[in-house]
C-alpha cells in the first residue's frame, strides 16, 4: 500500500465510527426514528426533561454501544502487540492467562456473594483477577530467569490451567451460582453502560498510551533480541512495559465485557494484511477495526432474536470468528 492509500483507509474508518455509533442507535426492541433519536440527544446535551426515549437512547443504548467499542478497540490492539511481542501469529489477548483471571475473580464474587453492590462490583472483582492472573504470569517468567517469550507463553498456559480447575471448583460447591457464571464467561454487554465505561477507562488509557508509545520499539524488537539490544534498546524494560500495557487493556476488556474471543486474533492478522506490519499503523488501524467489529457484533447478538432475546456476543464472535480465522489461514497458505 502507498501512503495515499494509507490515509484513505484511514480517514474511511475515522468516519465509520461515529456513523456506526449513530446508526446502531436505530437498533433495538423498542422502535425509535430518527426524529426521536435526534430529539433525545438534543434535549440531553441542552439538560431537558427527562423523557422514555432519552432514557433508552442515552442509558441503554449509547452507553453499551460506546462500551462495546471500546472492548473492541482494547482487545485488538493487545492482540496485536502479543503477535509481535511473542513473534507468534497465533497469540492473542487471552495467551498470557488473563482471562483465567477475570474469569476467576468474576467467578468468586459471583460464587461466593463477595460482589458489593453496584453495577461496578462485578467488573471490578474480574478486573482484580485479570491483574493477578498478569501478575502471576510475570512472576513465573521472572523466576525462569528472564521474561522470554517461551517462559511467558508456558507461564500462561500454568497459569490458565491452574485457574481454570479452580472456576470448576468453584462452580462444583456452588451449583446456584452456576448458569451466572458460565453466562459471563461466554462474553455479554447487556445491562452494562457508561457505569462499566467508567470502570475500563482509567485502564484503556494508560495501557492504550503505553503500547503507542513503545510502538517503535516493538518493531525493533521484532528483529530479535540480539539486534534491538545492539540499538540500544533496553529488551527486558520494554517487554515489561509492553506486556503490562497490553495487560492492562485485556483486564479493562475482559472486566467489562467477559470472554470475548477471535477479535484480538482476527483483527490484526486483516490489518497486516491491508497496512503492513509497522506497528504504530497497525494498532491504530487495529484500535478502530476492533472496535468496529464489536459494536456491529453487539448489534447483530442483542438483534438476531425475537421478543428482545440476546445471544452472548462472546459467543456470536467464535461462531463467525473461527471458520473466517480458518479461511485466512487457507488462503495464505495458497498464496
Amino acid at each position: 500500500m502507498t501512503g495515499p492509500r494509507h490515509t484513505r483507509a484511514w480517514l474511511l474508518l475515522a468516519a465509520a465510527v461515529p456513523l456506526s455509533v449513530y446508526a446502531a442507535l436505530f437498533f433495538g426492541s423498542y422502535p425509535l426514528s430518527a426524529a426521536a433519536i435526534h430529539e433525545a440527544l438534543t434535549a440531553w446535551l441542552r439538560g431537558g426533561p427527562e423523557t422514555q426515549d432519552l432514557v433508552i437512547v442515552r442509558d441503554i443504548r449509547l452507553g453499551r454501544i460506546i462500551l462495546s467499542f471500546l472492548t473492541g478497540s482494547a482487545l485488538a490492539v493487545s492482540g496485536g502487540v502479543f503477535q509481535g511481542l511473542l513473534r507468534n501469529p497465533l497469540a492473542d489477548p487471552f495467551t498470557l492467562g488473563i482471562s483465567s483471571g477475570a474469569a476467576c475473580g468474576a467467578a468468586l464474587a459471583l460464587g461466593f456473594g463477595w460482589a458489593l453492590p453496584g453495577p461496578t462490583a462485578l467488573p471490578l472483582a474480574a478486573l482484580a483477577g485479570a491483574f493477578a492472573a498478569m501478575g502471576m504470569v510475570l512472576g513465573l517468567s521472572r523466576l525462569a530467569g528472564n521474561f522470554s517469550r517461551e517462559s511467558l507463553v508456558l507461564g500462561g498456559i500454568v497459569v490458565s490451567t491452574f485457574l481454570g480447575a479452580l472456576i470448576a471448583l468453584i462452580k462444583s460447591l456452588n451449583e446456584e451460582s452456576l448458569s451466572a457464571i458460565v453466562f459471563w464467561i461466554m462474553g455479554s454487554f447487556q445491562g452494562r453502560g457508561f457505569d462499566h465505561v467508567g470502570v475500563m477507562l482509567p485502564y484503556l488509557a494508560v495501557g492504550g498510551a503505553t503500547v503507542f508509545l513503545l510502538a517503535r520499539e516493538l518493531d525493533i524488537l521484532a528483529l530479535g533480541t540480539e539486534q534491538a539490544a545492539q540499538v540500544g534498546v533496553s529488551v527486558k524494560r520494554v517487554r515489561v512495559a509492553l506486556l503490562v500495557g497490553a495487560g492492562m487493556l485485556t483486564a479493562a476488556a475482559v472486566s467489562v465485557s467477559g470472554i470475548i474471543g477471535f477479535v484480538g486474533l482476527v483483527v490484526p492478522h486483516l490489518v497486516r494484511m491491508l497496512v503492513g506490519p509497522d506497528s504504530r499503523r497497525l494498532l491504530l488501524f487495529s484500535a478502530l477495526g476492533g472496535g468496529i467489529l464489536l459494536l456491529w457484533s453487539d448489534v447483530l447478538a442483542r438483534t438476531i432474536l425475537a421478543h428482545g432475546a440476546e445471544l452472548p456476543v462472546g459467543v456470536l464472535t467464535a461462531l463467525f470468528g473461527g471458520p473466517f480465522f480458518c479461511l485466512i489461514m487457507a488462503r495464505r497458505r495458497t498464496a
